[in-house]
C-alpha cells in the first residue's frame, strides 16, 4: 500500500451502545482493520454485550446512564494516539473516520466532526433536525465556529481530550467537547457524511420530547463562560 491508502494505525472507536444488538454486526464489521472497538454498554438488556464480544469488540461497562457518560468512559478507557466516536445504531459508518483520523495525525486539524446528509426517508427526522439546527446556531454565537452539525462521528487525540476536563454526563456531551475544544483555540473541521435510517428507536431524538430535552441540556453547556469548569451533570 502507499501512503494514500495505508489506514493509519493506534486508534480507538468509542461506541456509546444501549440496547443496540442488532445493529452492532454491521458497525463491528466496518471499524477499520487495527483498529479497537470500544464499546460502552450503558445498561443494555438486549445483550449487546455478548453480540460485541463475539465480534471481537473490548467491552467497557458503565451503569450510569446518560450518552455522555457512556462516551466519556470510552475515553477514559481508551489508550490509543487518536480516540473517535460514533454512534452504534448503524447510522454512521465507522470506516468513515479513516479521513478524521488521517488528518489529526497529519496536524491538519485537532477536531474532526462529521456533518451529517440524511440518505432516504427517515434518516433524520425534522424534529431532530430542528433541534440540531437551533444548536448550531447557538453555538456560532457563542463561539464563532461556523459549524452545520453537532453530530456524533468525530476524532481527535486522546490526551488533549482529557485535558478538556469534560463534565457533562447527558446529551450536552459532544457539544461541552466542540465548545470547550474552541475556547481552547483548537482547529476545528468538518466534512460531509451520509447519515442513514437508523437500525431500532432512538433513546434521544426519536421523539420532539426527546430532543427538546436534548436541546436543554446542550442549552446549559452554551451557558457555560469560556473557561469555565462548570459541573455539568
Amino acid at each position: 500500500m502507499n501512503a494514500v491508502t495505508t489506514i493509519p494505525s493506534d486508534v480507538d472507536v468509542v461506541l456509546p451502545c444501549l440496547n443496540e444488538a442488532e445493529a452492532l454486526p454491521w458497525v463491528l464489521e466496518r471499524i477499520p482493520p487495527g483498529w479497537r472497538a470500544l464499546v460502552v454498554d450503558n445498561g443494555s438488556t438486549d445483550g449487546s454485550d455478548r453480540v460485541a464480544h463475539a465480534y471481537g469488540a473490548t467491552v467497557v461497562r458503565e451503569p450510569r446512564r446518560g450518552f455522555g457518560a457512556a462516551c466519556h468512559a470510552g475515553l477514559t478507557a481508551a489508550t490509543a494516539d487518536v480516540v473517535c466516536f460514533c454512534d452504534c445504531d448503524a447510522s454512521l459508518d465507522p470506516a468513515l473516520l479513516v479521513r478524521f483520523v488521517r488528518e489529526v495525525r497529519d496536524g491538519g486539524s485537532d477536531l474532526v466532526l462529521g456533518r451529517r446528509r440524511p440518505q432516504g426517508r427517515g434518516a433524520w427526522p425534522a424534529h431532530a433536525r430542528a433541534g440540531n439546527l437551533a444548536l448550531a446556531r447557538m453555538l456560532r454565537r457563542r463561539t464563532g465556529l461556523r459549524l452545520h452539525d453537532l453530530g456524533p462521528l468525530r476524532a481527535a487525540r486522546r490526551e488533549p481530550l482529557l485535558a478538556l476536563g469534560l463534565t457533562d454526563r447527558r446529551s450536552g456531551y459532544p457539544l461541552q467537547m466542540v465548545v470547550r475544544a474552541a475556547d481552547a483555540g483548537w482547529r476545528i473541521a468538518e466534512y460531509d457524511v451520509p447519515y442513514l435510517p437508523r437500525t431500532g428507536a432512538s433513546k434521544v431524538t426519536g421523539t420532539w420530547r426527546g430532543t427538546w430535552q436534548a436541546v436543554r441540556d446542550m442549552s446549559r453547556v452554551l451557558a457555560e463562560s469560556p473557561g469555565e469548569e462548570g459541573a455539568v451533570r
